[in-house]
Order: C-alpha cells, then sequence, then structure tokens
C-alpha cells in the first residue's frame, strides 16, 4: 500500500495534539476498570444468583466465570424494518457461543426509534436526544458487570452512534457490532423521488406516493439509500468493529448468518484471557476516527455524521471538529455514487464492490491509515477484502482490481471527484456543513433574498400558495439542539427540489438537521450557534440578501455591518408539548452546540 497521504497525516496529528489530555485521561480510565477486574470473579455469590436465574440451560457453563460471558444490547423492534431481523438474533448468539466454550446474554435493549416515521412529525423532535438515551441505556445494560465482552445490535440513524458512546465508557471490553443488513432493492430512488415530487406539486394522489413509498420501503432490513443508517455501517466497517464486509450482506441468506456467528465467536478470541486483547477502548483510537471520516466523505455520506462523529469521538477522549473535515474532504476523492448521490442503491453497491472495495482503494491510494487495531486478526488488511463462502465455510477473497460497475463505484485513479462530499461554510451567520457530492456546480454558489420561517410547516405552506416560486434562500430557524432537539428537515427536499427544477436559484439555511438523504439543493445546515441563545441567524428578515458559496466557504447575510451589530434578535416560538417533548426539556437545556455534538448527556459528563 501507497504511504500515508500527508495531508491525512497532519489533520491526524492535529487531533492527536488536541486530544492529548483528554485521551490521556480515558486510557487511564480503561486501564483501572481493566485492572479492577473484568466481571465476575469480584462479584458477590448473591449477586452472580441474580444474573445466572434467567438462564437455566447457561447457568453451569456460566458458574466457573473463566470463560466469555458475552453481553448482548439489542435495539431489535419489528416497527424498524432495520432492526427486526434481530428477532431471533440472541437465540442463535447463545448457540455460537456455546459452541466456542463461551456463554451469551440479552444483557439490555435500547429505544430504537425511525426517523423515516417520524420525518415533519412531532417525534422527530425526539430523535437526536434518543442517540443520548440510547447511550445511557447501553451503559445500563453493561453496568451489571458479568460481561467480559458484549455484542451490539443496532444499525440506524442514531442507534449506532449511541451504543457507541455508550460502549466506549466500558472500553477495557472487546466489542464487535452486528448489522442485519438491507431489505432487497425495491422500486428505483430516482422513481420514489419522482412521485414524490409530483405530489408535492399536487400532480399525484396520496395513494399515489403511498403505493410509491411501500413499494420503496418493502421488507425487512434497512432501508437502501445511502443515508445515515448505511452511512453508519460504513463508518464501523472504516474502525474496524464489524466483521469484515458485514455491512450489506442481505438478511435471511446463509453468509449473513455466517458472518454473525463469526462475529460472536471472534468475541472470545480477543477478550482478557486470550493472548489477542483487544479492548473496544484501543481500537477507536484517533487514527479510526479518522478513517471513519475518511470513508464517508469518500462515498458522499450523511451530514448527520458531522454530528454524531464529534459525539463519539469524545467518548473515547478524542475532540474532531468540522475543520478537520473541511481539510478531509479537500483531499479525500469521492469515489462512489450512490442515491441521492447517484441513482444505484446500496445493494447496487454492495455488487460494485461495497465498503471493503472503497477501503482497499483508499488504502492504495494512501489516504487511509491501514496500521490500525481492528476485531479481525488480521487487522484492517481484513477490511480490503470481501467475505464469501466456499461451501459451508466463511472466507474473504480478494477484490478484482475494476470495480464491478464504474457508474457507481470506481477505483482511487479514476474517482467521481478529486474532493470529498462536505464542505464548511462560515461569515456573519456562523458556521455550517453542506453536503456537496449531490449538488451540480453551478448551485455551489447561491445569492438571494431570503424568506425566514421558524418551522418547516409554514415552508411548505408558503411552496403550496406559490410564494416562492423565484430566486430564494428558505431559512428555517429555531430548529437547533436547544429550540427543539435539531429535528432533520427532510420533507422540504421534495417542495425545494420543485422550485429547483423550474429553474430557481434555491437554498436552504438553517440550525436544524437536514438527512442523510439530503440531496441536490443546496443546503447549509447544523449553523451554529443556534437561533435560541442569540445566534445570528435569528436577526435575518424577509428580504435580506444571503450568499452561500461552497467553492469559498462562505455564509453571510449582505447586510451593512452597521445595521447588522444593532439588529434584535427574533423572539423564539415558545416550546411545543405533547407527543413526550415535554420529557426531553432538560436535554434542550443543556444540549451542546453542533460542532461538539448536539449532546446534553456530554456537556453535563464534561466530555
Amino acid at each position: 500500500m501507497t504511504n500515508l497521504h500527508p495531508e491525512i497525516a497532519a489533520v491526524t496529528d492535529r487531533i492527536v495534539d488536541r486530544s492529548r489530555q483528554s485521551r490521556a485521561a480515558y486510557l487511564a480510565l480503561i486501564a483501572a476498570q481493566r485492572d479492577n477486574g473484568i466481571g465476575r470473579p469480584r462479584l458477590g455469590c448473591a449477586n452472580l444468583a441474580h444474573a445466572y436465574a434467567g438462564t437455566d440451560e447457561q447457568r453451569d457453563a456460566m458458574k466457573p466465570a473463566d470463560a466469555m460471558n458475552i453481553g448482548i444490547v439489542t435495539a431489535y423492534n419489528d416497527m424498524l424494518s432495520a432492526h427486526a431481523p434481530y428477532y431471533r438474533y440472541p437465540e442463535q448468539m447463545k448457540v455460537w457461543a456455546r459452541e466456542v466454550g463461551a456463554t451469551a446474554q440479552v444483557a439490555g435493549g435500547v429505544p430504537a426509534m425511525c426517523d423515516g416515521v417520524t420525518q415533519g412529525y412531532a417525534g422527530m423532535e425526539l430523535s437526536l436526544f434518543s442517540r443520548d438515551a440510547i447511550a445511557m441505556a447501553t451503559a445500563v445494560a453493561l453496568s451489571h458487570n458479568v460481561f467480559e465482552g458484549a455484542a451490539l445490535l443496532g444499525i440506524c440513524d442514531k442507534i449506532v452512534p449511541g451504543l457507541l458512546m455508550g460502549a466506549l465508557r466500558f472500553g477495557h471490553l472487546p466489542m464487535v457490532l452486528i448489522p442485519g443488513g438491507p431489505m432487497r432493492s425495491g422500486i428505483a430512488n430516482k422513481e420514489k423521488a419522482r412521485v414524490r415530487e409530483l405530489y408535492a406539486e399536487g400532480k399525484a394522489s396520496r395513494e399515489e406516493l403511498l403505493d410509491s413509498e411501500i413499494a420503496a420501503y418493502h421488507g425487512k432490513g434497512t432501508c437502501t439509500f445511502y443515508g445515515t443508517a448505511n452511512s453508519n455501517q460504513m463508518m464501523v466497517e472504516a474502525m474496524g468493529l464489524h466483521m469484515p464486509g458485514a455491512a450489506f450482506v442481505n438478511p435471511g441468506t446463509k453468509l449473513r448468518q455466517e458472518l454473525t456467528r463469526a462475529a460472536v465467536q471472534r468475541l472470545p478470541e480477543i477478550g482478557w484471557n486470550s493472548n489477542d486483547y483487544r479492548p473496544i477502548g484501543e481500537i477507536v483510537d484517533e487514527r479510526a476516527i479518522v478513517n471513519a471520516a475518511i470513508v464517508l466523505l469518500a462515498t458522499g455520506g450523511s451530514t448527520n455524521h458531522l454530528i454524531h462523529l464529534p459525539a463519539i469521538a469524545r467518548c473515547a477522549g478524542i475532540v474532531i471538529d468540522w475543520d478537520d473535515f473541511d481539510r478531509l474532504s479537500r483531499t479525500v476523492p469521492l469515489l462512489a455514487r450512490v442515491y441521492p448521490n447517484g441513482s444505484a442503491d446500496v445493494n447496487g453497491f454492495e455488487d460494485a464492490g461495497g465498503p471493503t472495495f472503497v477501503i482497499r482503494e483508499l488504502r492504495r491510494g494512501g489516504i487511509m491509515h491501514g496500521d490500525t487495531l481492528t476485531i479481525a486478526s488480521d487487522g484492517a488488511d481484513a477490511y480490503c477484502r470481501r467475505p464469501d463462502l466456499d461451501g459451508d465455510r466463511l472466507v474473504w477473497r480478494d477484490h478484482d482490481a475494476a470495480s464491478g460497475d464504474d457508474t457507481i463505484l470506481r477505483t482511487i485513479d479514476a474517482p467521481f471527484s478529486p474532493e470529498g462530499g462536505f464542505r464548511i461554510l462560515s461569515g456573519n451567520l456562523g458556521r455550517a456543513c453542506i453536503k456537496v457530492s449531490a449538488v451540480e456546480r453551478d448551485r455551489w454558489t447561491i445569492e438571494a433574498p431570503c424568506r425566514v420561517f421558524e418551522d418547516q410547516q409554514a415552508v411548505q405552506d408558503a411552496f403550496k400558495a406559490g410564494e416562492l416560486d423565484r430566486d430564494v434562500v428558505v431559512v428555517v430557524r429555531f430548529q437547533g439542539p436547544r429550540a427543539n432537539g435539531m429535528p432533520e428537515l427532510h420533507k422540504l427536499t421534495p417542495p425545494l427540489g420543485v422550485l429547483q427544477n423550474k429553474g430557481f436559484r434555491v437554498a436552504l439555511v438553517t440550525d436544524g438537521r437536514m438527512s442523510g438523504a439530503s440531496g441536490k439543493v443546496p443546503a447549509a445546515i447544523h449553523l451554529s450557534p443556534e437561533a435560541l441563545g442569540g445566534g445570528p441567524i435569528g436577526k435575518l428578515r424577509d428580504g435580506d440578501v444571503i450568499r452561500l458559496c461552497a467553492q469559498q466557504g462562505v455564509l453571510s447575510a449582505l447586510v451593512d455591518p452597521a445595521e447588522w451589530a444593532v439588529r434584535e434578535q427574533a423572539a423564539p416560538p415558545p416550546p411545543q408539548a405533547g407527543t413526550g417533548r415535554e420529557l426531553f426539556a432538560l436535554m434542550r437545556g443543556t444540549a451542546s452546540e453542533a460542532e461538539a455534538g448536539g449532546s446534553a448527556m456530554l456537556a453535563a459528563a464534561g466530555l
């Protein structure tokens, strides 16, 4: 493999230097937890009896406490298509653990909400903070101290980040994340988007829209577009926390089953009593976090991870900021086009070569760290090969030199773009991020009068009334973590797309989130500081001209500086109750800004 690119090395060194004190404190914490004894030998007999009481079939095997007991933390529910396959995983995992002399127990469950169900409705205001709840539920599950390793069952948007955030506070334990795989392909994503835009224009009925959506989201498994859930899987591969190549193997297949068996049986091999101890807190180091950011950029992944990855990193004592993402994005080539950045879905991406092909190519070009610790026996090299079956035996094979489809996936020598999919914007409105991998170059710069809103329904109403049929920057404010929990504004994509299709110069500016599915309309999102508490977005008035330029990294209101300096902030709307939102008031009141992870839990913990 080629030597590491100097800019990748420089960004990593910057993160190491910035994190030196916090990372040292974290490593000292997990060393103390390890040295205090991993679990059961130190527990009293009554404590152990409680832990063993619900597991008659494994009790005798658990008594000696000299083999691994695996804690399963599961996000199973059958309302979430991606997590429905987990229904029988625990009972299977117990059998596979016993095959290698280990045991397994369900340590606990974590909440797992579906952003696809709550998009545009009140429940979405709980979504970001569900990540903190998942992290805390993971900590509760592992707090019983009867586990020598853990298997984390989760895939979707806030669930993988939350599981990792909680798990990393038990960094002395070896852990593996076990995905369930994507559903098989339904209707083409382009057709789904077409029907959505027709509905937004009033040219398709609700029944036609529902039939289209059901044809797209039609079975068990992860949604097949390359949004936050599937970006999670790409990053976990890069961090070395999956069995190699496990991300996008469909549910219900023999290969999927054998990858899960291998994950369970790998844990005892990297446990405390083995000769190859690999705790998660040592695997997730500065290089692993940089690798996760790199594959996100190289594949045009979800903007949500500019919030999630900093939060994950902080739980391991590592501080990464948006300037790091910006520098990486100017170095990392774009190797994949998966919807919404292209027409193919993740099944097409997997067929073309998938995550292991991307990692191999980035390694070949010196764009990824190759010296990282992973759960695999042959380290980072394992993630450059694809899993396969040789009869009933799980094997990994080298990729062909060429992509299986170069309209979806390309080599390092012929990328779609020499740069990655994100930019950081700054100016008198603050700092924001923009995903440009799906935005045509001639729309990287938008300068137009703004129209200011305080919720996305008001935008939709104005669109239906024809009030936005012009060049316009749509501003949606009071959508940050402290205002209302920072919901995604994904329902704005179809109407803004319609306006752009009509030939208007259109952009979105918001202190909220957009989505892993954000696409062709330029959107400056996660604007910080947010409106609540004095962010400059609160000064905007209808008609102010805004300049958004992804090429130059600019986001500014073109207002006379003297007027801007004395202009008053808009009053925030009153907090909303109902759908449990009032129960999250404590989290809203103490949440950090988006660049620091948008987390109340981390802010309170001083992480």
